[in-house]
């Protein structure tokens, strides 16, 4: 059997995200214009499920696992160095969606699946601990939520449709590009553009 991959995402990776982000003119209003942000959101979260499909598969341990992952922490959580507060922003969110992919499958590593409760009923409890001001059981929830979608749980995309803007809304966007990656874990091209 092959050895697994010893770098699963890089920083060059991201970095060529951020250059292609810096280069392009965004409008929020424009959904191609928005393309680039779900690209490199999708491209993060698959290297991250590549690292728990090889940690089930026992070709990486816990310990390993869990290194992978954090490296990719530190890697998408770099501050970009360009000064264009939209993009700055849009950077952010993406971020912050990618934080609960990353958490949720660190839990998933160490904890294994959450299955107290459906999927459903976690974004549910989630929606309602954001309302109560109450962000860390809101993003719990949410985790635990990630862990069944690690399993094979299906994400519906009406759960997100009642939420206004906010961090459960924002997980919930990287808890479907993990789906995604879950189901398709083939690696995105940078290069998008050519048909």
């Amino acid at each position: 059997m092959s050895n697994p991959p010893t770098e699963y995402y890089s920083a060059e990776r991201w970095q060529n995200w951020i250059d292609r982000v810096e280069a392009e003119d965004v409008d929020a209003e424009d959904e191609d214009s928005m393309r680039v942000f779900d690209l490199m959101q999708d491209d993060a979260a698959i290297a991250v499920a590549k690292i728990v499909s090889a940690a089930d598969d026992g070709e990486l341990d816990e310990e390993a696992a869990s290194e992978k992952i954090n490296e990719i922490g530190d890697i998408v959580f770099t501050e970009p160095e360009f000064d264009d507060e939209d993009k700055l922003f849009l950077v952010g969110s993406v971020q912050e969606s990618l934080s609960i992919v990353l958490h949720a499958a660190m839990e998933y590593i160490h904890a294994g699946v959450a299955d107290e409760a459906a999927i459903p009923e976690y974004v549910s409890a989630a929606a309602e601990a954001e309302a109560e001001e109450d962000i860390e059981s809101a993003r719990g929830y949410l985790v635990k939520a990630g862990t069944l979608i690690i399993d094979g749980e299906e994400l519906s995309p009406e759960l997100g449709e009642e939420l206004e803007y906010g961090p459960v809304a924002q997980w919930l966007n990287g808890l479907a590009s993990l789906q995604s990656a879950m189901e398709d874990p083939e690696v995105v091209e940078e290069d998008e553009d050519a048909e």
